[in-house]
């Protein structure tokens, strides 16, 4: 059994990831922002809180976002503040729940670059580009999971299986589906330092 601290408890993907770890017998501590019932109040900036969570941790996975701050200036920094308290904490895993445009398709092009692709959000796919980038600079062995396109709305079920893939626009993925993905890489470690995608 492994204890998991997830932050960004409160998300679809970290409250998924919350319910497979726990469902596989781990010690669980989910983080949000704001008090809620069953989660410790924690922000992913706050790099002394980031570090006192984290202590006795043996991996973490963190699925942030702030719509109400500059993903250019939140991504980024929540990334350096997850690698100096993790670095403070002593915990090497991170598992960052990644975005899908920023992956290369099968034919090596990043799927934000292919044609019909929307760029009214490409500050966004940029951002977070940004943070693997800082990831990328630590000493952190982490890996960045994403859909290889986007989350199944329409079927929201767990099917318990998925493959690693090149990205492709018309793959989904359900967040039950991501979550099994983001704890078999703290079970069962497969990539490391990379950012990858998966499907079912």
């Amino acid at each position: 059994m492994s204890k998991i601290l997830v932050i960004g408890a409160r998300g679809r993907a970290g409250s998924a990831a919350v319910a497979e770890a726990r469902d596989r017998g781990h010690s669980v501590v989910g983080v949000a922002r704001t008090a809620s019932a069953g989660l410790v109040v924690g922000d992913v900036m706050d790099v002394g809180r980031v570090a006192e969570l984290a202590v006795g941790c043996d991996a973490v996975i963190a699925g942030v976002y702030d719509g109400g701050t500059d993903p250019g200036e939140f991504f980024p920094r929540a990334a350096r503040a997850l690698v100096d308290g993790l670095e403070k904490a002593g915990v090497r895993r991170l598992v960052w729940v990644g975005l899908a445009s920023i992956l290369p398709t099968a034919n090596g092009r990043l799927l934000m670059d292919t044609d019909g692709y929307p760029q009214e959000y490409r500050s966004f796919f940029l951002a977070h580009q940004a943070a693997l980038d800082v990831f990328a600079e630590s000493s952190l062995d982490w890996v960045s999971v994403a859909p290889t396109g986007d989350f199944d709305h329409a079927d929201p079920s767990r099917k318990g299986g998925y493959h690693v893939g090149p990205a492709d626009a018309q793959a989904r993925i359900s967040y039950a589906d991501l979550a099994v993905a983001l704890v078999d890489e703290i079970d069962h470690p497969e990539h490391h330092r990379a950012a990858i995608g998966v499907t079912v």
